[in-house]
């Protein structure tokens, strides 16, 4: 069996140089989000992007001591809460996706 040479892959053109004044693409985690009414009374009516609203409402349940003393990855909600989860408590793995449903 005989083989013939692979043909030489054309060379790429190098990319020109980010232009350092253009403004930067945001990713989902930084762009800025309007909470609902009900989120919006634990983090506030100003659009915060995802990672803030995660962080606000952590801090939220820690000052409210709403983490389960016997298992800490469970969130029991108080009334506040209970508006944006829907339920008496969920984990904090859940809690996402509780949130994502109250972002716009």
């Amino acid at each position: 069996m005989a083989t013939t040479p692979k043909a030489a892959k054309p060379a790429k053109a190098a990319k020109a140089p980010a232009d350092p004044n253009a403004p930067k693409k945001l990713d989902g985690l930084q762009k800025p989000l309007t909470p609902s009414p009900e989120l919006a009374e634990i983090v506030g009516k100003d659009m915060l992007p995802r990672g803030q609203v995660v962080s606000k409402v952590w801090d939220y349940i820690r000052t409210h001591k709403l983490q389960n003393p016997a298992d800490k990855r469970e969130i029991l909600a108080d009334a506040k809460l209970k508006k944006v989860f829907g339920r008496d408590k969920c984990t904090m793995f859940e809690m996402n996706k509780y949130l994502a449903m109250h972002l716009k």
